[in-house]
């Protein structure tokens, strides 16, 4: 018999063909069947072509560069923001001359914080043919309030200035509204003190009563006929001129401004700086009075810094006495004012001028004082190309001879230039140059005082003391 090798030999293959062929199986022979279920393998990650090991390093490298650029923008910023902080003005503050910045609280409160004091430089100024006394404080000027003042303040005010300590005329009061406030004299006054740390802003003020400060009786004249053409000036009539010489002999004009200074022009001492050299004489209409008046020298000449002698730009400088000069001794002697801010004097605005020269006729006889009246030229037609052809500055000012027969337009170098407004004399020109002024169209030129005016009161301070 043969033995079929396959049968009965458990679970077997059954071609597809052959599986229609066998009967269902029965429910008895349906066994469960547990298969146990693997996971498929996931497909290996397929990792770009770098060598194992150097990710990391790649990407810190990555990050360091980032963050360096990172740092070179905010640098580069920060040089921006602070060559705009150093090219600008102060932001937050005021700014001193040599480019450095104090607080706006700083300014102007008696204590010098710039290397230079220019924060205290300008704070206090006379405004008006009235004299009213102004402060500059918080970015605006105010008026001081009378209720309280003192003339232990007024000869504060004056030293404030550049005048010296024994220099005071009086103050005064006048009614005024303002918005801005006023300043106070503080209850616990120190006469030591400077003027801005003996007020305090305050919105009030009895009356509307401010104060007005006069530090010389300046601005008188008398005894002078007044005549419109040149003629020879009469002892007293201008008090405030005098003769500035050399070697005994005149060589410039002047004006006196207080007891111990004098305005000329910047040209007068260019060649002749040394202040033993000079000797000043006031209260003189002719040479001859020099036998009969003092001879005062000098201790100081301070002339502009930024004077040219070829455009005569800023040709103005100021002589300091070794001694101050006596008003009380002399009716003819006393000086003249400087210009208050907000004066306002323009053409066609006329003015005096005098000059020690000959007299009117020509003749060999020893120099005079003359006296002319002129009117102020407007600065565009002196600029215009048929007189000065552009070269009139702000720093100047033309005028005019009235009377063309007088003929002593072309006043002394130095010599000066005033006005009568509102009952006083007033410094608005120094002498510096002009062709024959009595010609058409060729007036003669003088600096401009108003435009100085910090300046002189700058350097009255500087050498206040000297």
């Amino acid at each position: 018999m043969t033995t079929d090798p396959y049968q009965d030999s458990g679970p077997h293959f059954v071609l597809e063909d052959d599986k229609r062929k066998l009967p269902p199986p029965g429910r008895s022979e349906v066994k469960p069947q547990y298969v146990h279920h693997v996971a498929p393998k996931p497909p290996p990650e397929i990792s770009q072509s770098v060598p194992e090991g150097k990710g990391s390093p790649r990407r810190c490298v990555k990050f360091t560069v980032a963050a360096v650029i990172s740092l070179l923008l905010l640098l580069l910023l920060a040089g921006i923001l602070l060559a705009y902080y150093f090219s600008s003005a102060c932001v937050h503050g005021m700014q001193c001359g040599d480019g450095s910045c104090v607080w706006e609280s700083q300014w102007c409160d008696g204590v010098t914080d710039c290397p230079a004091g220019q924060d205290e430089a300008d704070c206090v100024r006379l405004h008006g043919s009235s004299f009213l006394l102004q402060i500059y404080t918080s970015k605006s000027w105010r008026t001081v309030c009378s209720h309280g003042w003192t003339e232990q303040q007024g000869r504060a005010g004056c030293q404030h200035l550049g005048h010296s300590r024994g220099t005071y005329f009086k103050s005064g009061q006048q009614q005024t509204d303002s918005d801005d406030g006023f300043l106070t004299v503080k209850s616990d006054f120190n006469p030591e003190a400077s003027i801005l740390q003996q007020l305090v802003l305050s919105n009030t003020c009895p009356n509307n009563s401010v104060v007005t400060l006069r530090c010389s009786d300046c601005g008188i004249g008398v005894n002078s006929s007044r005549a419109p053409g040149g003629q020879l000036a009469s002892l007293g009539a201008w008090p405030w001129q005098v003769s500035l010489q050399l070697a005994g002999s005149h060589r410039c004009g002047g004006a006196i401004i207080s007891p111990y200074w004098t305005i000329t022009a910047a040209h007068c001492v260019a060649r002749a700086s040394s202040p033993g050299a000079w000797t000043v004489y006031a209260g003189m209409v002719d040479s001859l009075d020099t036998l009969f008046n003092p001879a005062y020298s000098v201790s100081h000449i301070v002339a502009h810094e930024g004077y040219n002698s070829l455009s005569r730009r800023n040709d103005i400088a100021l002589m300091r006495l070794s001694k101050p000069l006596d008003f009380t001794a002399s009716r003819n002697i006393g000086p003249v004012c400087l210009p208050n801010v907000g004066l306002n004097i323009t053409s066609p605005q006329e003015g005096w001028i005098t000059r020690f020269g000959r007299t009117v006729n020509g003749d060999s006889g020893s120099p005079h004082l003359m006296e002319a009246q002129v009117s102020l030229t407007d600065t565009a037609d002196c600029n215009s190309s048929t007189t000065y052809n552009g070269r009139i500055s702000q720093d100047m000012l033309c005028a005019t001879e009235m009377e063309a027969a007088a003929n002593i337009c072309h006043a002394d170098s130095g010599g000066p230039l005033v006005s009568l407004k509102d009952g006083v004399w007033w410094l608005i020109g120094d002498s510096i140059w002009g062709d024959r002024c009595t010609e058409q169209n060729k007036p003669s030129v003088y600096g401009n005082v108003t435009y100085f005016l910090d300046w002189i009161y700058r350097q009255m301070r500087k050498h206040q003391d000297d």
